[in-house]
């Protein structure tokens, strides 16, 4: 027993943390601390393998299998305690009450006011939009009014009795960058 104590454990357990190496080597995504664990509990393992061992085959087989089957036990203790984890998460949007017509993030305090935000924005629009019409001619807005109502580009010119350059030269006006530019 002295001589697998010393074989195992010369030149800082060498031996061992070879033994832990080879079984680790079959599972990913361990870091320094957790191999450092891994090592700790061979440490443990060994000292109750010596205890345990009956000579009926070889020692280091029996280590091994001992290793292999406490290493896969922790590493499944480890897995369940990160599932139990990802059920505890909550979802801000979760309904709560009675009648569930409350969410967590209702009950929260905060000063952000996302009505107060959607109109800010629609009211920049706006302006912006009334800027980039009052740079428009009235025959150009009646174009684009057409545009809007999803007319083709030969209904517009019958509409407007205009020629197709006429309608052409329209629209790279409507569409100028200047004008654009304002609504960016």
């Amino acid at each position: 027993m002295d001589q697998i104590l010393i074989a195992y454990y010369a030149d800082n357990a060498k031996k061992l943390h070879r033994v832990v190496d080879r079984i680790l080597l079959k599972f990913g995504g361990l870091s320094n601390k957790d191999m450092d664990d891994f090592y700790s509990l061979a440490n443990e393992v060994f000292v109750d393998a010596m205890g345990r061992y009956d000579g009926a085959q070889s020692f280091d087989g029996f280590l091994y299998a001992c290793l292999s089957n406490k290493i896969k036990s922790e590493i499944t203790r480890r897995n369940r305690e990160k599932r139990k984890a990802d059920r505890m998460a909550v979802s801000l949007d979760m309904p709560i009450g009675k009648e569930g017509d409350c969410t967590l993030a209702d009950m929260i305090a905060d000063d952000f006011n996302t009505e107060q935000k959607v109109f800010a924005e629609l009211d920049s629009m706006g302006y912006k939009l009334e800027c980039y019409l009052s740079l428009l001619s009235k025959w150009q807005k009646k174009v684009l009014w057409l545009l809007a109502e999803c007319y083709k580009a030969a209904e517009i010119q019958e509409i407007l009795h205009m020629t197709p350059k006429e309608y052409t030269d329209t629209l790279e006006t409507i569409r100028a960058y200047e004008k654009v530019k304002i609504l960016l």
